[in-house]
């Protein structure tokens, strides 16, 4: 981001951020209008005794959420917004909160606030102990069942399978640096999975153990085609071994299914076996094909990629770049606010 748009507390990031830890508490937020209010007044009486911002980032809501944090923005000025021009998807929404995060530390939040704020005092006591990230992983998981073993078995497919760096557990419950948190945003990775991200670019990360609860207020937006759907770019864009795997299956493939229509030919194999054998191995070659399909998507997708998410209204000076219509009104304040439709 360029030096010229800031982000509005980095005067206080270059003094130190005072005496006490300079947070910033990033909640994306999509539809959650009921839960605006109670999340803000659970945050305050917690983490207030912090340097803190509450930085919202609405995804695109249809349902009243913006005007909530509007009048939370109104009567606190620890309160700050970013509104998006449409719904961009959650690891959008996270990625402008870390970008425009205002406190040298930020603690990721959910609006429905599973992980609950008196569990933050941990990882932040973690992170002064020299840290660059610390991780918050579930030690009573309150969730469906499908959720709970989704996780885990796509975290050991990820972890042991394919040998990819991830904190055992970890969830999108933590306290990061802020300048490393942007340096990964800054990236502009075609799959920004933050979790996979951070190891290879800081060893100083680590996990503690916090509780959870079940969600009062809202709907979950996970949905099982997402969920999968994440699991296969996590598996295909940081790990070569699944590349290798699918390139091996699509060989085998094609080589049985010569040897088949070859054994067929010489009478070796009945025709009902050589149907069945060759049927199973189209079936592997079509696994390997899907594979690599999906990775040759997501490298033209690196290649040709649209901004990850475009701000129509913000109460913080933004980067024209990430404004709907590049607005800057050259006042020493963005003019995001201002231009709406």
């Amino acid at each position: 981001m360029p030096s010229v748009y800031p982000p509005p507390a980095a005067a206080a990031i270059a003094a130190g951020g005072g005496d006490r830890f300079g947070l910033t508490a990033v909640i994306p937020c999509y539809d959650e209008a009921d839960s605006i209010h109670p999340t803000y007044a659970e945050i305050v009486a917690e983490l207030g005794r912090y340097d803190l911002e509450i930085l919202f980032v609405d995804d695109g809501s249809t349902d009243g959420s913006l005007d909530r944090i509007r009048e939370l923005a109104a009567v606190d000025p620890r309160v700050r917004y970013l509104s998006f021009a449409r719904n961009f998807g959650f690891e959008a929404a996270f990625s402008a909160g870390y970008r425009y995060a205002g406190q040298p530390w930020i603690v990721h939040l959910d609006a429905d606030l599973q992980f609950p704020p008196s569990e933050v005092h941990l990882l932040v006591e973690r992170a002064e102990a020299g840290y660059d990230a610390v991780f918050g992983v579930r030690a009573n998981r309150d969730d469906p069942w499908h959720r709970r073993w989704g996780a885990a078995v796509y975290h050991a497919l990820g972890r042991r399978a394919l040998g990819i760096e991830i904190p055992a557990g970890a969830t999108t419950f933590r306290v990061v640096r802020t300048e490393l948190a942007r340096r990964i945003v800054d990236l502009r990775l075609g799959t920004p999975y933050f979790l996979a991200t951070v190891p290879r670019l800081t060893s100083r990360y680590t996990t503690v153990a916090v509780s959870h609860r079940a969600r009062t207020r809202g709907r979950s937006k996970f949905r099982l085609g997402r969920l999968i759907a994440h699991a296969l770019e996590l598996y295909v864009a940081f790990s070569r071994r699944s590349i290798h795997a699918a390139a091996l299956l699509a060989l085998v493939a094609a080589v049985a299914t010569v040897g088949i229509a070859t054994a067929t030919g010489f009478g070796w194999l009945g025709g009902a076996a050589a149907s069945v054998t060759g049927l199973a191995a189209q079936f592997v070659g079509l696994i390997g094909l899907a594979v690599l399909m999906r990775y040759v998507v997501l490298v033209a997708d690196a290649q040709a990629r649209p901004a990850m998410f475009y701000i129509r209204e913000a109460s913080v000076l933004v980067d024209p770049a990430d404004h709907l219509y590049g607005a800057d009104n050259g006042s020493g304040r963005s003019a995001l606010a201002e231009v709406t439709s």
